[in-house]
């Protein structure tokens, strides 16, 4: 039997069920006829007039996205808007569109367990553990090192994982390592709770520079590594993952989004 989008749908919701979605989230099937039967399905970050228009070229029948599209409702779906203009285009082309976003982020097999995986972290657990109730999905993660290692051997341990030539550092490059937290994307949010749980360091895409003041100031040490840098890798995971499970259909990460931000 072919598989279908239901078929898809299905698969993704054990892998990470969005009843782990923060509550401000848009997961699940977003766009789309659960019936229609999928042969070409492409991976991506984000849903963007590139990575949109490989999946059209392509005759992507679905499309998993990290980020949700449309992320917030939407009153009017014309051209006049990015979003509008996306959604026609893949609504004509038949392109169905998924999106895990934060249920992807915390469960099991998901983007921060990976991160904290490449790191060599070992007694893993979300940020949020409850040793009352333990559980092996949540928010970020946290983990040891095998041994203590300096910010900075940290910093090119991590460029290697990541396969990126720099980071943004808060805190002195020497300074002993050896519990860290991992929250992927913009988790700055996470700050106070990794320092609650007794990390040296927190790694994530991004914050402000306020949070990163206030890092400094409670000897938390950062590093950030950019949105799209601490997510992307996690898409091409899922892609390897859906290949595996569906062998009828071929499955491919986006080889057209790439992070908007460059250095000049």
């Amino acid at each position: 039997m072919p598989a279908t989008i239901r078929s898809l749908c299905d698969f993704l919701e054990d892998f990470a069920p969005t009843d782990l979605a923060e509550d401000w989230d848009n997961v699940g099937l977003l766009v789309g006829d659960p019936q229609r039967p999928v042969e070409r399905l492409m991976t991506c970050l984000t849903v963007t007039p590139a990575s949109a228009k490989e999946a059209i070229q392509k005759k992507a029948d679905l499309i998993v996205t990290h980020h949700p599209l449309p992320f917030h409702a939407v009153k009017q779906l014309t051209t006049e808007s990015t979003t509008g203009r996306i959604l026609l285009d893949l609504i004509r082309a038949n392109v169905a569109v998924y999106s895990p976003h934060t249920a992807f982020d915390s469960t099991f097999a998901g983007i921060n367990q990976q991160l904290a995986e490449g790191l060599h972290l070992s007694e893993i657990h979300p940020l949020d553990f409850d040793p009352q109730s333990p559980s092996e999905t949540g928010i970020g993660r946290c983990g040891l090192l095998p041994t203590n290692l300096s910010l900075a051997d940290v910093a090119s341990q991590l460029k290697g994982f990541l396969t990126i030539e720099s980071v943004q550092a808060v805190g002195d490059p020497d300074k002993p390592i050896q519990k860290i937290a991992v929250g992927c994307g913009s988790a700055g949010h996470l700050l106070s709770l990794a320092r609650c749980r007794g990390c040296d360091l927190f790694i994530t895409g991004e914050t402000t520079f306020h949070n990163c003041l206030e890092a400094e100031a409670t000897g938390l040490s950062l590093l950030l590594v950019g949105h799209y840098h601490s997510e992307r890798f996690g898409l091409e995971e899922l892609a390897r993952v859906l290949a595996k499970s569906f062998k009828t259909i071929e499955v491919w990460p986006s080889a057209a989004e790439s992070s908007p931000l460059r250095r000049l």
